[in-house]
């Protein structure tokens, strides 16, 4: 399996393919002809002393500068040298092999002067597994991510440092044992190869994809926790969210019908309120709100990964070039930080139902805290302290990134968009919500062990999936072990996997 990469058609799903499963790629022939036409009405122009921002003029402050020939010769190598200034450790492989990815498509628009074998060099470091080492931070996510992608273009120089075989190697050693000759850098190649958002939109779609598979077991957690805590079920049909008309509602709704069907419930056996709380009777619209807003930030994501972020952008059919800033990282980080808060909510929920499963006094008849020796034992009252602080990380994390410009480059770059401290944080709101959702998924297990009515298909599954990785709470153990085991649980989609060969897909 090979993916082609032609500057569109690529989306989260394929970004996942080659970043994390490591499918190989190659490039469209009318890509290879796109650059090549490019690239030949760049050296024209060269030949002409135009002048070309970042071609024969220093880069932000010193856009200014006019460089003699001599200069420009050199002008690429030391300005990759000076960006590649991060900071921390080594990013996760699959970010740094998305970023490269998504560099690899905006070259294949034809429109950023590169050589073709720069492009060339990118999609064979790719395809025999050479990952440059890139730190962590730095990035401040406008003039793209500049101090992360150029620890990538150090490899186009032999230099730098990179991963292969699982081994870190210096880049040119790397690069030999791969037997990838080493392109060296020209006119352009440098800044045309930083010169985007790739690494912040690479991580957020591999954000994302992760993100929705929490949601879908977020609405596992709910059913298991609904059917223990003896819900209406009114509330999750689908016609009752049609009439209002949100999207996302209508999925959620869907999903958990799904997931009930065939139970006790659901057929009306089991007797039940009129009305619930909000935490249970609102989460077909506070999931589905997180649905649609993380619907919405896929549709910005995927334009940005088929889009030209790169400066300046030539167009060869009108021979010209334009400045500007489409490096900017904005339309991504901005409904990237309404994505990360979006997992917070519905985490948020999520401890709220396991609040009710844990007290006595709104479980509709379940034991104090899940144990039938309450008082001797306390069950899982601190499963809940847990949750709790890790909700309150996620909220601290949910404050937006967007909005946190600090200027630089003595005010030429006076706002950007941190769109990698976005990033950052959103990965680490989704791993404190894979604990959180496994304490309620391990709670609503443990309730429904003390119910003897029959449940719904997919929720009797998920139960069954959970308890081979955690053992019913007769008498209090340590449990982190079990809190631990819960979080491995859910990161890996095994409970989703399962219950989906059941009742079918929950999108």
């Amino acid at each position: 399996m090979s993916i082609i990469i032609s500057g569109a058609d690529l989306t989260i799903e394929k970004v996942v393919d080659v970043a994390r499963n490591k499918v190989n790629v190659s490039l469209d022939s009318e890509a290879i002809k796109r650059i090549i036409k490019c690239r030949d009405m760049l050296e024209r122009k060269i030949s002409s002393n135009e002048i070309m921002y970042g071609v024969n003029t220093g880069i932000g402050e010193f856009s200014e500068v006019i460089l003699n020939d001599d200069q420009v010769k050199d002008f690429q190598k030391y300005l990759i040298y000076n960006h590649a200034a991060g900071i921390g450790d080594a990013m996760p492989e699959e970010y740094v092999r998305g970023a490269m990815l998504g560099r690899i498509n905006v070259h294949a628009h034809g429109n950023s002067g590169i050589r073709l074998e720069i492009t060339q060099t990118l999609i064979e470091m790719l395809n025999k597994g050479v990952t440059p080492f890139v730190c962590q931070k730095g990035s401040v996510g406008a003039s793209g991510d500049l101090a992360p992608m150029s620890q990538i273009a150090l490899l186009l120089m032999g230099e730098g440092k990179a991963f292969y075989k699982d081994e870190l190697l210096e880049g040119k050693d790397a690069m030999e044992k791969a037997k990838i000759p080493i392109p060296g850098l020209k006119a352009r190649d440098g800044l045309g190869t930083i010169n985007g958002s790739n690494v912040l939109t690479a991580m957020s779609a591999l954000f994302l994809f992760d993100a929705n598979n929490w949601l879908k077991q977020a609405e596992i957690a709910a059913s298991m926790s609904l059917e223990a805590l003896k819900a209406n079920m009114g509330p999750y049909t689908a016609k009752l969210h049609e009439v209002r008309g949100f999207k996302g509602a209508i999925r959620s709704a869907v999903a958990i019908g799904k997931l009930v069907d065939k139970g006790d419930l659901k057929t009306g056996k089991v007797k039940c309120k009129i009305q619930d709380a909000y935490s249970m009777r609102s989460t077909p619209q506070v999931i589905g709100a997180a649905h649609d807003a993380l619907g919405y930030a896929r549709s910005q994501v995927e334009i940005e990964l088929n889009g030209v972020g790169d400066n300046p952008i030539f167009f060869p059919d009108e021979n010209i070039q334009l400045s500007g800033a489409n490096f900017q990282g904005t339309p991504v980080s901005l409904p990237m930080d309404m994505a990360g808060i979006a997992i917070t909510m519905v985490s948020v929920l999520s401890e709220r139902r396991m609040n009710r499963l844990n007290n006595p006094a709104l479980s509709v008849g379940l034991p104090p805290f899940l144990t039938k020796g309450a008082g001797m034992f306390s069950g899982m009252m601190l499963s809940q302290y847990t949750a709790d602080m890790q909700i309150v990380e996620q909220r601290i994390l949910s404050s937006p990134a967007s909005i946190q410009s600090i200027p630089a480059a003595a005010d030429q770059e006076d706002f950007v968009s941190m769109g990698m401290n976005t990033a950052i944080k959103n990965f680490q709101i989704l791993d404190n919500a894979y604990g959180i959702l496994g304490i309620e998924l391990m709670a609503a297990a443990q309730a429904l062990d003390f119910r003897d009515y029959k449940f719904g298909n997919g929720v009797t599954k998920a139960k069954e999936v959970i308890r081979k990785h955690v053992e019913y709470l007769d008498i209090d153990r340590p449990l982190y072990e079990d809190h631990n085991n819960m979080k491995a649980l859910v990161k890996s989609c095994n409970i989703l996997t399962e219950v989906e060969k059941i009742v079918g897909s929950l999108e």
